[in-house]
């Protein structure tokens, strides 16, 4: 089997102690990422861009996907309002998640808890053709729901 592909990460000072994202178990998906800003409330409907303090450099033809934490989002209704946020291997800023509370009392984020978790996929990047005319499908134009009839 090949080597898993790389992923490499810069801290920034705001983040010279917290751990760089990992999976809860070996089986697990997503590696949880972590608050690196100091302890705040998240009010109510509040969305706020939360840093983590790293930066991050993923080989080609690898994305990053960023999505809530169940548990957040069963406990507290804190999710990620464009979910999944897709960073794409050629951003070298710092990652940031987009926080939202979507229940109805502020809840305290802490530096160092977990936030979100990164999935990391391949991806194909096809040529877009413009052309005249498509192929026929037997689903054809059918949309929202039009498979589940019987």
């Amino acid at each position: 089997m090949d080597a898993p592909p790389r992923g490499r990460f810069q801290r920034l000072e705001s983040n010279p102690d917290l751990p760089l994202p990992d999976r809860a178990t070996e089986h697990s998906a997503g590696h949880d990422v972590r608050s690196a800003e100091p302890d705040f409330h998240l009010a109510s409907g509040e969305i706020r861009a939360v840093a983590t303090g790293l930066v991050m450099e993923l080989p080609p033809g690898i994305e990053c996907q960023v999505r809530p934490r169940s548990g957040l989002a069963a406990r507290h209704g804190i999710t990620l309002p464009n979910s999944p946020g897709t960073i794409d291997p050629d951003y070298r800023g710092e990652l940031k998640i987009l926080l939202q509370n979507g229940g109805g009392e502020p809840v305290l984020i802490r530096r160092g808890e977990r936030i979100a978790q990164l999935v990391f996929a391949r991806f194909l990047a096809p040529i877009l053709e413009d052309v005249d005319e498509l192929s026929e499908t037997d689903r054809g134009e059918g949309g929202f729901g039009s498979t589940g009839r019987s």
